[in-house]
């Protein structure tokens, strides 16, 4: 059965600044990746708090909610319950405007190719299994049977270019359909026709024509997509609005098409080349530094979020020489991570963080995810980290050193083995057990402190001891002396009950709003300790059907101690027969290990009056 995440949403939603503060959302594999409206809005330590989220990456343009692997039933459910622009809605673009130009370039390849990561790790799979199935005969490569899951295997590397077209609209902010024609162009039949040898030279109303093939390549049509933002923004200043329908895609394509097989296109392949030249000659040349400063620091560039941006430059290399160098050495890292969780999982006393030691294990071994691990384990105890680091180093220098290779793109894990077949495949092999079994004997050795809390974890304790502050102004009474056998019985909770001197209900404590009555007279609030309050302004005022009572407030605002929630009309209330004494309960008390009301006879909004423990304190 799916799991609802209908309340970490309204949660995570709340401590983003609300769904006002939200410009756009789309999320990659393991993250959601806000573009907020005003970072100082979002609360990043009650974020940081919440069960079902790992961390909080922020800058570069992004506020990134770390939640593993859940996070695509999570953005699901947002975008249900809430009116925010998504990946496939929002014409903002999703270029970071913040940051040093290496890291905003880091950041832009990494929202390209995020949305089509999937597509090319399934693809690549298919094309690892047809190499094994070929290798050993199981499966002759002249039979349709072949010829038909090569096809499946080749569609996203042959039509690359196009995937990339689409994805790069998105990001910088222009029509996607527009983008797909002008780089369909480059290996439309008429096109690809011309070129018998890259390199051929054809011309185009007297102009000379390098002709290259695009099929497979990454640069060319990011560097196209790139230039025709900034072309396409200019064109709708001076079409008119009436005739834009045609006149838009009509300009673009008779500029783009040209300008692209022209300069922009021949560029894009040489940088291409250029860049997987030299990362062959680094490889070479210094293998093992390359592979261990790779190994040892792939970790560091998931804890910032920008390790997507590497990806098309293994994507590159495996479009021009058939195999990718790079991967193996972050495969080091992976299974460092992997040997992490198991280390602590040998070395842990407390059950509770055995279990998630083991659960965060299967999905870093069986599907590369290893974010659960360095958030929930690495930086958490920090002496992991020093392991994992210590031995992705190692293991990155000896795979690069033996020019370990993958055939194609996936994600290293062990139900991904195939990608890695060839004739290093024993390196890779060995390569990846020196990193597991290293950095599972080190954090082993090394130890780690369970009773020492990190810095998040202490304040995460003290808000689970919460000290809640009175919700009226005006007398203080024990709730068993309320006059509804309902809230005396503490059928609803335990708490403490109020006779107001004036018309406000205040907020007790920093929270978010869960719901509000349709009659007003009550409204209910969540911590961030996963404590659920309840206020209930008067005995039997429902039937007042809100006369009286009113709020801006709506579910999922956040709340801080002594906000005003409600305005009432105490006098029409009182001269209407109703008993305005006014409930603050504690209504999961499943979830309470102690409350304490603490009982005194003239309170504010500022005196504590119910002091609560909840689980995990």
């Amino acid at each position: 059965m799916k799991k609802n995440y209908e309340a970490l949403s309204k949660q995570i939603i709340a401590n983003v600044g609300g769904v006002n503060n939200v410009n756009s959302l789309y999320h990659c594999v393991t993250r959601l990746r806000f573009k907020l409206k005003d970072d100082s809005k979002a609360n990043k330590k009650a974020l940081e708090q919440m069960e079902g989220v790992l961390s909080v990456v922020e800058g570069n343009g992004q506020y990134q909610v770390v939640i593993g692997n859940a996070v695509s039933d999570v953005y699901e459910t947002i975008m249900k319950m809430y009116a925010i622009k998504g990946e496939q809605q929002t014409g903002a673009s999703h270029e970071p405007s913040t940051g040093n130009v290496l890291t905003r370039l880091f950041n832009t390849m990494s929202s390209i190719f995020n949305p089509i990561i999937i597509a090319l790790a399934g693809a690549g799979m298919i094309k690892a299994l047809l190499v094994i199935l070929t290798t050993y005969v199981l499966l002759e490569n002249t039979t349709s049977t072949f010829k038909i899951l090569s096809a499946a295997g080749n569609s996203v590397f042959y039509f690359l270019p196009l995937f990339l077209a689409v994805s790069a609209a998105k990001t910088f902010g222009v029509n996607p359909y527009i983008s797909l024609a002008i780089v369909a162009a480059l290996i439309e039949p008429n096109f690809m026709g011309l070129i018998e040898n890259t390199g051929d030279v054809v011309s185009f109303i007297g102009i000379p024509v390098v002709l290259m093939k695009y099929t497979g390549t990454v640069i060319p049509a990011i560097l196209a997509i790139y230039v025709y933002s900034k072309l396409e923004r200019q064109l709708k200043k001076v079409i008119p609005k009436s005739i834009e329908l045609f006149a838009l895609s009509l300009v673009s394509l008779l500029i783009m098409v040209p300008l692209t097989v022209m300069v922009i296109g021949p560029i894009g392949v040489t940088l291409g080349n250029g860049l997987g030249d030299l990362i062959n000659f680094v490889s070479n040349k210094s293998g093992l530094l390359a592979g261990l400063i790779i190994g040892a620091g792939w970790t560091y560039l998931v804890i910032m979020g920008i390790h997507w941006g590497v990806v098309p430059i293994m994507v590159n290399n495996l479009a021009n020489y058939g195999y990718d160098v790079i991967r193996p050495m972050i495969a080091a890292a992976t299974f460092a991570s992997a040997g992490v969780a198991f280390g602590v999982f040998l070395r842990s006393k407390k059950k509770a963080n055995k279990a998630f030691a083991l659960s965060s294990m299967v999905p870093a071994l069986l599907g590369g995810i290893t974010e659960p691990i360095v958030y929930g384990l690495s930086i958490k105890y920090r002496k992991p980290l020093i392991a994992q680091t210590i031995a992705g180093g190692i293991a990155g220098a000896f795979m690069a050193a033996m020019k370990t290779k993958a055939i194609v793109y996936v994600f290293p894990a062990l139900t991904t083995l195939p990608a890695f077949f060839g004739d290093t495949f024993g390196y890779y092999c060995i390569g990846i057990f020196m990193a597991f079994s290293i950095s599972a004997a080190l954090t082993y050795i090394l130890g780690f402190d369970e009773n020492e809390a990190s810095e998040g974890e202490a304040l995460e304790k003290e808000d689970l001891m919460l000290s809640m502050s009175a919700c009226i102004n005006g007398e203080m009474i024990p709730l068993e002396q309320v006059n509804d056998p309902v809230f005396s019985s503490k059928g609803m909770g335990d708490g403490v009950a109020f006779i107001p001197n004036e018309g406000i209900l205040y907020s007790p404590v920093d929270a978010v709003v869960e719901m509000i009555f349709p009659t007003l007279h009550a409204i209910g609030l969540k911590t961030s300790s996963g404590a659920e309050i309840l206020m209930h302004i008067g005995i039997n005022t429902v039937d007042l059907k809100g006369e009286g009572f009113a709020t801006t407030l709506k579910q999922g605002d956040p709340v801080k101690r002594g906000q005003v929630l409600i305005e009432f009309d105490l006098k029409k209330i009182m001269g209407k027969g109703y008993d305005p004494t006014t409930v603050l309960c504690v209504t999961n008390m499943d979830k309470v290990q102690k409350i304490e009301p603490i009982i005194q006879e003239h309170i504010t909004k500022n005196d504590t009056v119910l002091n609560v423990v909840m689980e995990g304190a």
